[in-house]
């Protein structure tokens, strides 16, 4: 379903929509760049439905079914990178502040007064933004591969770069897929490798969803900018969660210990062998910190 939030027409979906979850503590998932909604894995979804909390999620701007930010323009990604590792400002689209502020916005045109927050990557940006934000708003954070945004930071490791940076050999949808695949195979998780041909059909259907690689480049843009975020969590107030892989080749495993020791009380999880994907034996692997962490707050 549509809502509107902070301004723009955002794609939700709430497994209390039909009223029947009244009650429920909320949790708010928050997706990584460029991916939509239906990333976040059934089973993990299910699995937090099962230990009694409403779910919420929804498309980033600019990406799945949310609203398309065309107008903007692309930026010129390799010159507002190298900007960055200079320590010069970066011009953006628009900010990860405004994309904390939409995802309160949905919790606002849902009814909910307080979430436990959730992001993974990018979301996890967000989400430490929202708490940064509106505290009060957030029953809990929990921040999973992602990280400070602190400059000294490693990042990924050149071949990984370049396959985030590739693109498809064709328009095609074959070619698109095809590429995706290649991508996701080098960033995903060593212990937890996924079914090539089920991830070839989860590909295909996020594919078919939406398409816009556009909305990536400036949610890319956007995350360059954000180059304050690190010097602010020591004023995070909720109870924090870190959880990150220590064979992440994309947000190396340093970028969660560094979170995590920047936010006051925060706990870090290390999960042996979790790259930067949620496959199913992440999941079961990342339920049982996560659930307790929820109910506790």
């Amino acid at each position: 379903m549509k809502v509107k939030a902070n301004g723009i027409s955002i794609e939700v979906e709430d497994t209390g929509a039909d009223g029947s979850q009244a009650g429920r503590p909320a949790v708010l998932l928050i997706m990584g760049l460029g991916m939509q909604l239906i990333a976040w894995p059934p089973a993990f979804v299910k699995g937090l439905v099962d230990q009694g909390f409403r779910v919420v999620r929804f498309d980033n701007r600019d990406i799945g079914l949310s609203e398309h930010l065309d107008h903007l323009g692309v930026p010129n990604l390799v010159w507002e990178s190298l900007k960055q590792r200079m320590g010069m400002r970066v011009k953006a689209p628009y900010t990860v502040h405004e994309m904390a502020a939409d995802a309160l916005g949905v919790l606002d045109a849902l009814g909910i007064a307080r979430a436990h927050v959730v992001g993974v990557s990018m979301g996890g940006m967000i989400a430490q933004r929202a708490a940064l934000a509106a505290p009060e708003r957030v029953l809990s954070l929990t921040s999973i591969m992602s990280s400070s945004g602190a400059r000294y930071l490693p990042g990924p490791k050149s071949h990984v770069l370049r396959a985030l940076l590739s693109r498809p050999s064709g328009q095609d949808e074959q070619a698109i897929v095809n590429h995706y695949i290649k991508l996701f195979k080098v960033i995903g998780s060593p212990a937890f490798p996924l079914d090539e041909e089920a991830l070839r059909e989860r590909i295909l259907i996020s594919t078919r969803r939406s398409f816009h690689p556009a909305g990536t480049v400036r949610q890319m843009t956007a995350i360059a900018a954000d180059s304050g975020r690190a010097d602010e969590l020591a004023r995070v107030k909720p109870r924090t969660l870190v959880v990150h892989g220590k064979d992440d080749p994309l947000v190396p495993f340093a970028c969660g210990q560094d979170t995590a020791r920047r936010i006051p009380g925060a706990q870090l999880v290390c999960i042996d062998g979790m790259g930067h994907d949620l496959p199913p034996g992440v999941i079961e692997r990342l339920l049982p910190p996560l659930v307790p962490h929820l109910m506790a707050s």
